[in-house]
């Protein structure tokens, strides 16, 4: 049984998908699932990941009425955009409050179930901004850099339970991500030219962005691989930021990437 947060839409959808077609019985969750297109082969519950309540009753339940939690896909997220200096510490906590804390329940929930049968896959949403810079998110990627510190360290923690925490590293995809993000609660003129010119390149980069699909069947690897990786990446160029990142001078990704983000200097 797998159990999908954020299953509504993008990632999430395709994972719940993919791993119906594996063979898997799915629960996917969102937060109001009166407004989620059924999906077949997918029970959908309400979950608010940002609340410990919420958790603690949807993981309850899933065990008392299926029996087991073989994967937990951490998707559920929320995307934020512009520049660190203009989001108040408030809204960073808001934002770091589903995207890390909201995993971090999660896996704290499932963790002594999945001790207990000796088994389990806890898949974490991470991003190629988990080990790249992101100009105008650095927010975002500050969630997803603790992401990838958060999830290697407790795979040697639990992994001589039978248990694996893996991470899954997509670059940009099809989704809602852009239209969704959330936008600074102080802006500043200092940064709203290149601020406008950072939400073009996420509108196009989105546009041409891998499809969902690509996503969940690397999601489903991850969970069914019989000696998985640590990370996966998804997509051809999540791949090549990967490798760029191992084997590029420091200085030389340090000018790609303020040329990609039309940074002057």
């Amino acid at each position: 049984m797998a159990l999908v947060t954020g299953a509504s839409s993008g990632i999430g959808r395709a994972a719940a998908l993919a791993l119906v077609e594996a063979g898997f019985d799915v629960i996917g969750t969102s937060r109001n699932t009166s407004r989620v297109a059924p999906l077949h082969g997918v029970t959908f519950l309400d979950l608010d990941v940002a609340s410990d309540d919420s958790v603690t009753v949807v993981v309850k339940r899933v065990i008392e009425e299926f029996g087991q939690i073989d994967v937990l896909v951490n998707n559920a997220g929320i995307g934020a955009a512009g520049a660190a200096e203009e989001s108040s510490v408030a809204q960073a906590q808001s934002i770091f409050d589903v995207n890390v804390f909201g995993t971090i329940r999660m896996t704290t929930a499932v963790l002594p179930h999945m001790r207990a049968q000796g088994s389990g896959r806890i898949i974490n949403i991470s991003s190629v901004l988990g080990f790249i810079p992101a100009p105008y998110m650095a927010v975002y990627a500050a969630t997803k850099h603790a992401i990838e510190g958060y999830s290697e360290s407790v795979d040697h923690e639990v992994r001589e339970h039978g248990v694996r925490v893996l991470l899954v590293q997509p670059a940009y995809t099809k989704t809602g991500f852009d239209a969704n993000a959330v936008q600074p609660d102080n802006p500043l003129p200092v940064y709203a030219q290149q601020r406008h010119i950072f939400d073009g390149l996420l509108v196009a980069a989105m546009k041409d962005g891998d499809d969902p699909a690509v996503v969940g069947k690397v999601i489903v690897a991850a969970a069914t691989e019989a000696k998985p990786k640590l990370r996966y990446t998804a997509g051809s160029t999540a791949g090549r930021v990967a490798t760029l990142r191992r084997i590029a001078p420091a200085r030389a990704f340090d000018r790609q990437i303020r040329k990609l983000n039309r940074l002057a200097g």
